[in-house]
């Protein structure tokens, strides 16, 4: 009976042993970070900041100690602009690589394209991308970091109100970005008491906006010119704007909010408004501000290790990791489920975009009030309010 007993407790101690050995290995293996970015390509403006935060920012974490114990793993593949590649990466992302969470897509059409694969896959997604459709109406397992493009048409018209300012000329691109913000602008427009007198759009390949610049200013009673849109487009707009002598007061999006915006249009760029996160300006923020100190950091560190400006679109990229970073921490483990639920329970964090508070109703957390208006003097972002 005693050697049974021997026997058996032996077995339990072997088994016990081989349960922790199991648990110790899961709890070694890397948090895998998956990514499908622009980073080449027509949108590389926005793809290739996005992916140096996201490496710098995983190394820098791992140097701290990685998260709950293990270290982050980044896999990630360049869409190079195509929706149908950003599609194809993030089934590869899902199926092959077994990534615990997504963080990308910097395009609209490269996120919505990706978006029924990982709502199938249950997976928690994290867009880099701005338009308000991504997380309006909310999906589930779909979240996003940049204000969209509703929240920007909000904060210029209010802008264009406060200067006594109440009917204007709208050009867009027909991208999915400038398609969505046009139709938001309009939507925002009537409900403000707004006027859109002039509508006009523009081709990805078009190289001169002039007739339907032209268009605008023969339009009798236009006050300020909006232009909607991301890529080369808005700076051949802005240098074509100024060749036609318009004197108008101009607004581009934050689909440009970026320094390469300002070497692209150049002289040209002179006086004209835009809404963006605090980043081109940090030293302009006041002390008592809670975005100072995280946006001073996050443009001195980037700079630092990359040796070029800082861009808006690289900290959507920080803010999406971070809320990742932090959803994994408050779930205490990579399931899906908890995370998701993590994520959407997030309070308070304020980032280099803005504070964010989610919800089961808002899976972007901000509102038009964390755009900033800044304004082209002298070369130079300033800050106007």
């Amino acid at each position: 009976m005693l050697k049974t007993m021997i026997r058996r407790a032996g077995k339990c101690a072997a088994v016990a042993a081989a349960g922790l050995m199991m648990m110790s290995a899961q709890a070694a293996e890397p948090i895998k970070i998956g990514s499908f970015l622009s980073v080449t390509g027509p949108a590389s403006f926005l793809g290739d900041p996005e992916l140096k935060t996201l490496e710098m920012y995983v190394d820098k974490i791992n140097e701290e100690g990685g998260v709950l114990g293990r270290e982050l793993e980044l896999i990630h593949y360049d869409d190079v602009g195509n929706s149908s590649s950003a599609r194809n990466f993030a089934s590869r992302l899902i199926r092959s690589d077994e990534v615990d969470i997504i963080i990308g897509g910097s395009t609209t059409g490269a996120t919505m394209a990706a978006v029924p694969l990982i709502e199938q896959a249950r997976l928690p997604f994290i867009s880099l991308a701005g338009a308000v459709v991504i997380t309006t109406p909310v999906k589930k397992w779909v979240f996003k970091t940049p204000q969209s493009d509703r929240m920007a048409a909000e904060r210029i018209l209010t802008d264009m109100k406060d200067r006594g300012i109440t009917k204007i000329g709208l050009i867009s691109g027909t991208d999915g970005f400038g398609s969505s913000g046009r139709k938001q602008t309009l939507e925002v427009a009537e409900e403000m008491g707004v006027e859109v007198l002039a509508d006009v759009t523009y081709g990805g390949s078009d190289t001169d906006m002039s007739a339907q610049l032209t268009k605008i200013r023969n339009t009798k009673g236009v006050e300020a010119v909006l232009n909607f849109g991301f890529g080369q487009g808005p700076a051949i707009v802005t240098r074509n704007y100024a060749q036609l002598g318009t004197k108008l007061p101009f607004y581009q999006s934050h689909g440009v909010a970026s320094d390469g915006f300002l070497e692209l249009a150049g002289s040209s760029a002179e006086g004209l408004r835009l809404p963006a996160s605090p980043l081109l300006v940090p030293d302009s923020l006041p002390d008592d501000d809670p975005q100072k100190e995280v946006v001073q950091n996050y443009k001195a560190e980037y700079e630092s290790r990359w040796d070029s400006k800082v861009s808006t679109f690289g900290a959507y990229a920080y803010d999406g990791l971070m809320l990742a970073v932090r959803a994994i921490e408050e779930a205490g483990s990579t399931d899906p489920e908890a995370v998701r639920e993590a994520l959407e329970n997030i309070k308070g964090y304020v980032g280099v975009t803005g504070e964010f508070n989610m919800s089961p109703e808002d899976h972007n957390g901000l509102d038009a009030e964390s755009f900033r208006i800044l304004e082209v003097q002298n070369g130079e972002w300033k800050l106007i309010n």
